[in-house]
Order: C-alpha cells, then sequence, then structure tokens
C-alpha cells in the first residue's frame, strides 16, 4: 500500500505528521449514545491522540467532518504532505467508494479505527469499503483504538525508513 519513500516531516521539529481524520457524528460523541459510544468526547479523543503522537515522536492533524466531499479532499491533500493516515470514517465506512479511493490514490498507509465493534452490531455495518484501502483495522477498544492505531503506524512508517 505505502511507497517506499521516507515519510513526510511536518513543520513541528520534523517529526512524521500523521493525518487523524473523523468522519460524520463523531463530533456528537459523549452525547450520542453513551451506552454504545462511551461519554468520552471528541475533544477526549483529540487529546489521546496528541499524547500519543508527543511519546511517539509523530505530528498529529486532528479533524473531523460531517461531510463526505470534504473528508475526500482532506484525504487527497495527505498526498505528499503526511506520512499515514488513521481513519474513522463512521458512517461512511459502508457507504463510500470515493473515500475509498481517495486513500487508494495517496499511496499511504491507512488504518481503519471503529470505537464500537462494528462486527456485533446491525449486519450491514460490518462491510466497510474503507478496509479495502487499510491496511489494518481496529475496532471495538473504545477511543483507546486511535492510540493503538497510532503506534501501529509509528512501526509502520518506522519499517518504511529502515
Amino acid at each position: 500500500m505505502a511507497c517506499g519513500s521516507p515519510p513526510v516531516m511536518s513543520d513541528a521539529e520534523d517529526r512524521p505528521l500523521i493525518a487523524v481524520f473523523n468522519g460524520p457524528n463523531l463530533n456528537m460523541l459523549g452525547l450520542r449514545e453513551p451506552a454504545l459510544y462511551g461519554t468520552a468526547t471528541l475533544d477526549d479523543v483529540e487529546q489521546l491522540c496528541a499524547e500519543t503522537g508527543d511519546r511517539l515522536g509523530l505530528a498529529i492533524d486532528f479533524r473531523q467532518t460531517n461531510g463526505e466531499g470534504e473528508l475526500v479532499s482532506w484525504v487527497q491533500e495527505c498526498r505528499g504532505r503526511a506520512a499515514g493516515i488513521v481513519l474513522n470514517p463512521a458512517g461512511y465506512t459502508t457507504t463510500s467508494v470515493a473515500l475509498m479511493d481517495a486513500l487508494l490514490a495517496t499511496d499511504l498507509p491507512a488504518i481503519e479505527v471503529h470505537i464500537t465493534n462494528i462486527h456485533r452490531r446491525e449486519a450491514f455495518r460490518a462491510h466497510s469499503y474503507v478496509s479495502r484501502a487499510a491496511v489494518g483495522v481496529i475496532c471495538g477498544l473504545g477511543i483507546q483504538g486511535y492510540a493503538l492505531a497510532l503506534e501501529a503506524m509509528a512501526t509502520l512508517i518506522g519499517d518504511e525508513t529502515a
């Protein structure tokens, strides 16, 4: 999936840049179905990603959108700018061929993250177009899945530069 070139460095202390993008309704974390998604907010997720990134020597570009086109544009902008992408596509998981195509076009390692275990939910949620473009998928581990994805990404991009 990823090309053999070294990871793109961010302007922040020459650390590899990892895009952490979030799809629709994730701005409602902590309010939306807390029995299912927990009480952590998107701000909590962003803080977790920032802390994990600092520990791993990664710069983090953390964003959320409810718009598919905006998410696709963000992914496309990663080509030549980021070393990898961590993505919670949320509702676009099961519907967005455009998002899958954008991920494939970046030629970057991508890790798909879901807060819940999509395979234990409604059958339609188990299908993911995004998974076809991802090197790995982490689901069902709550917001800790983001930290695990960043740890895996640090290993992936570290292996590319070795």
